[in-house]
């Protein structure tokens, strides 16, 4: 207790870390307080703030922090830049000279641009889509129901849109951290409170003394799911790897071995975006075949709809091993590693440069991905699996799936930037042994 206190003291004395965390803090805070602001047209009390937990309607509520369900000015939240980043970074896959830009510094501001722009475009359409979806909800929401309200509305969505990008990107500027991955950090732990005390509540309403005691293993066993999310997040396979150094003298040249170093490979290389993916396409069937008016289609789309349910789990694990797989083959390139290597005098011990580095690279990939998928994919059914032990929707999403890998990987990046701080100042980091492993901000790995 005392080391973490002495590293508070720390991190106070240090004006440009303070500044940054109160800085971050104070954008955090006027986000959060943009989520309670309605838009204008909107009677707020007709809103059914529950309608849109499961499913990708309710992904989109969790990355808006409840704003979507709320009807705020921010209710499409970062989602839409999230989109054209995802989109942009698969451009450059798919398009040599998005990939070629990538490589220069003016073209990674080009890159940037034109994010910009089809950020612009997904919102129009997602906020015509939302004003669809107000409709459909509820129409007494709607105080005038005009073309003006509809104009209007589309305007303020898509502003608040860019503003929320706007203050992720100062916050990675001028905070500390991710500012897109603590925004969306920001609204999942801000729905915390509120799903704590609805699990309490209805634990207490079967007893103290066994509610207290059900509540106190449903902690604990939050607690072990946390730490193999941790396990997981940080868990690396590391390459060793030597790079020959030349020395020039008056009179000679000659190679010597220079210091070892290591290729970490990621075994969640993936991130989040799997479960994203998978929850994405078992929503479209479920939507499609609920249109149907056959007692066997209504039943399946009632079933893929359901958390809950054996073909749900089983379809949805099997979507996240195959989408964790498709994901690394596009975002992790072994022969471009290889030539990296190749043109900074790094080799394998033991392996060629070339052909034979890439597929030894590719083939280790192979191998940790599996694992890495198999509990990816427990991670996500866990909160479904957890809803049917009689835990509250809204604290059951805390037992892994998307919020829980978010929250995780977002606060051990923060901690990492802050122990950077620290160690750099020469004081002490944030553990006793070792450092913490961040991972990929969420506009790339999510």
């Amino acid at each position: 207790m005392k080391k973490f206190i002495d590293t508070l003291k720390n991190i106070w004395s240090i004006d440009e870390l303070r500044n940054r965390i109160i800085f971050t803090l104070t954008l955090l805070l006027v986000y959060r307080v943009g989520c309670h602001v309605v838009l204008p047209g909107i009677n707020p009390n007709e809103l059914n703030d529950g309608s849109s937990q499961n499913g990708l309607l309710g992904l989109f509520n969790m990355f808006a922090g409840g704003a979507f369900n709320k009807a705020s000015i921010f209710a499409l939240g970062i989602m839409p830049y999230i989109s054209a980043s995802i989109a942009m970074q698969l451009a450059q896959i798919a398009i040599p000279q998005l990939q070629k830009m990538s490589k220069e510094e003016s073209g990674r501001k080009k890159i940037t641009l034109i994010t910009r722009y089809v950020t612009v475009a997904v919102t129009l359409f997602q906020a015509i889509g939302y004003i669809a979806y107000l409709r459909s909800q509820n129409g007494n929401a709607i105080i005038m129901d005009n073309f003006g309200w509809m104009l209007s509305t589309v305007i303020v969505l898509t502003t608040g849109t860019l503003f929320v990008m706007w203050l992720g990107e100062k916050i990675t500027d001028k905070g500390i951290g991710n500012g897109t991955s603590l925004v969306i950090t920001a609204g999942i732990i801000a729905r915390l409170p509120h799903s704590l005390v609805q699990e309490v509540t209805s634990k207490f309403a079967k007893g103290a003394a066994s509610g207290l005691l059900l509540f106190l293993i449903e902690l604990a066993v939050m607690i072990l799911i946390i730490m193999a999310i941790i396990m997981l997040v940080q868990g690396t396979r590391r390459i060793p790897l030597n790079y020959a150094r030349r020395i020039v003298g008056a009179s000679s040249v000659k190679d010597i071995s220079g210091n070892r170093d290591f290729i970490p490979i990621k075994v969640n290389s993936a991130g989040v975006m799997p479960i994203i993916f998978a929850q994405a396409m078992l929503f479209i069937p479920s939507t499609l075949v609920g249109f149907a008016q056959n007692d066997t289609a209504q039943g399946l789309a009632k079933s893929l709809s359901n958390p809950g349910s054996l073909w749900y789990n089983v379809i949805y694990a099997i979507l996240v091993i195959a989408f964790t797989y498709l994901y690394t083959a596009l975002i992790f390139n072994p022969t471009q590693m290889a030539d990296d290597l190749k043109r900074n005098n790094g080799f394998i011990p033991g392996i060629k440069p070339g052909d034979d580095t890439a597929n030894y690279i590719g083939a280790i990939m192979d191998r940790i991905t599996l694992p890495g998928a198999i509990f990816l994919a427990a991670l996500g059914i866990l909160p479904g699996l957890a809803g049917q032990m009689d835990i509250t929707s809204g604290f059951a999403s805390f037992f892994g799936g998307t919020s829980m890998l978010i929250m995780v990987g977002v606060v051990l990046d923060t901690l990492q930037q802050i122990e950077s701080q620290l160690l750099m100042r020469h004081y002490d980091g944030l553990m006793k042994t070792g450092r913490i492993t961040g991972r990929q901000p969420v506009t790339a790995s999510v």
